[in-house]
């Protein structure tokens, strides 16, 4: 598997640095970095581009306002890649504000100190399942939730009401509205250019891997089986996934249903169609709101609770989560931002104090995200995190289980005649259980 090997490489590439003890305590093995404090400010790094980096330095300009801490922030948009640059110089910066779906790789390589969350001021405000997910392999906490989002349904609501269509309750709804979008003119201008669905079908990063699991999941199906103590199997094959398979080879088999050149579509390339009036459905993140409400307009589509599939309609979570680097010695520095990060008042900072949200939804409960934004579509957001959610695993690298999910189901839905989803999965089964040994993580 060719992300197997880029996985094994980047390791190979890093330097391996053993874990550092807890905020509270001490330690760390003979090849660890020293972790001491330098005196400078402490330096917190985010995979963040312009506008993001905007937010989060206002908010640490009214953490430093509250508590006289200063802070040197970087916005990284290559982070990992200078991740492994400064590892190399055993000096990692303190934190690093990242995917949470980055743990299982940090953990791997040995950047992170472990947490005692009941150090955390205010950690009884973060859900016991949001705090499950910063755990790693041996149970302990390597971060601290930040954000969370989820995936959502977002529908051309001028086209669907003008074809006299209802809101889609279930997966054959929503394939019955794509066909409708592709076929019957909803923007009418006569001509047949309008399509289904935006979709990221692209192995690119996993794309495909990463858009599918929402479907599979509301079959029931799944790309891992959680076998517990930090062991996993793989369940691709399963009957319940070859449904969610089914049904989503079934959109791109079905002319229209998405958008031409789908298959090697990245989300740069698939959400333009819906922006640009040429795609009906999307299922994207929340932070397309902004750029959706200008273009196409917020008048003209709708946020829907996801429809249900034969199970239920999970729909994929991720976010962010604050990372204590294992080189970092700076005890109450880092105590006092964690703490302002997760509080009230950094939580609503991180939501409107620059050009970018960098907290879609809150992991703080006294926070609540429709009213911060004064916009009731974050309540639909708010309301899939907390009953109808599920992220992939963090205790273990997934990162090459999306990139094998995506190769297998675009050679699957490439091929329309062949009866090939059971076989694909097989495939599929094998390549997982293959990274899971790599992994050390196979049940």
């Amino acid at each position: 598997m060719d992300s197997k090997i880029r996985f094994r490489a980047r390791v190979a590439v890093a330097l391996s640095i053993a874990s550092a003890a807890a905020l509270t305590g001490c330690g760390g093995g003979s090849s660890a970095p020293s972790a001491t404090d330098d005196g400078q400010p402490i330096e917190v790094w985010a995979r963040a581009g312009t506008d993001a980096a905007t937010t989060y330095a206002a908010m640490f300009k009214e953490f430093t306002a509250k508590t006289g801490v200063q802070v040197n922030f970087q916005g990284v948009p290559d982070l990992d890649q200078q991740l492994q640059t400064r590892a190399a110089s055993k000096k990692l910066p303190d934190i690093v504000i990242n995917d949470s779906a980055a743990l299982g790789n940090y953990t791997a390589q040995g950047y992170l100190q472990k947490i005692d969350k009941s150090s955390v001021t205010g950690n009884d405000r973060i859900s016991d399942s949001l705090w499950k997910e910063t755990e790693g392999l041996d149970g302990a906490s390597y971060g601290v939730p930040f954000s969370r989002q989820t995936m959502v349904t977002m529908i051309r609501k001028d086209w669907r009401e003008k074809l006299g269509l209802p809101v889609p309750k279930t997966l054959e709804d929503l394939a019955k509205l794509a066909t409708a979008f592709a076929t019957q003119d909803p923007d009418g201008n006569g001509q047949a250019d309008t399509y289904g669905m935006a979709v990221p079908g692209s192995t690119e990063r996993g794309y495909l891997g990463w858009w599918a699991s929402s479907y599979i999941w509301q079959d029931g199906g799944s790309y891992l089986k959680d076998e517990g103590n930090g062991k996993y199997s793989s369940n691709a094959s399963s009957p319940e996934t070859q449904a969610g398979v089914n049904w989503v080879k079934q959109q791109f088999c079905t002319p229209g249903n998405t958008q031409p050149g789908a298959l090697t579509a990245a989300t740069s390339v698939a959400s333009p169609f819906f922006q640009t009036g040429k795609a009906g459905i999307i299922l994207t993140g929340p932070y397309n709101f902004s750029s959706f409400d200008k273009t196409p307009g917020k008048d003209v589509y709708e946020v829907i609770e996801a429809p249900k599939g034969s199970k239920d309609n999970t729909v994929l979570a991720e976010g962010e989560n604050i990372y204590v680097t294992a080189s970092n010695g700076k005890k109450d520095q880092t105590k006092q931002v964690i703490d302002y990060l997760v509080s009230e008042d950094g939580q609503k900072a991180g939501m409107t104090a620059g050009k970018q949200p960098i907290v879609r939804v809150p992991v703080n409960s006294d926070v609540d995200a429709a009213a911060v934004y004064k916009d009731p579509r974050w309540s639909v957001v708010q309301e899939a995190l907390k009953s109808s959610s599920k992220a992939f695993p963090s205790a273990i690298n997934f990162v090459p289980f999306r990139q094998a999910a995506a190769e297998a189901l675009n050679k699957i839905v490439a091929d329309c005649p062949a009866d090939n989803v059971a076989s694909g999965l097989q495939a599929l089964d094998t390549a997982i259980n293959d990274e899971l040994n790599s992994q050390n993580a196979k049940s």
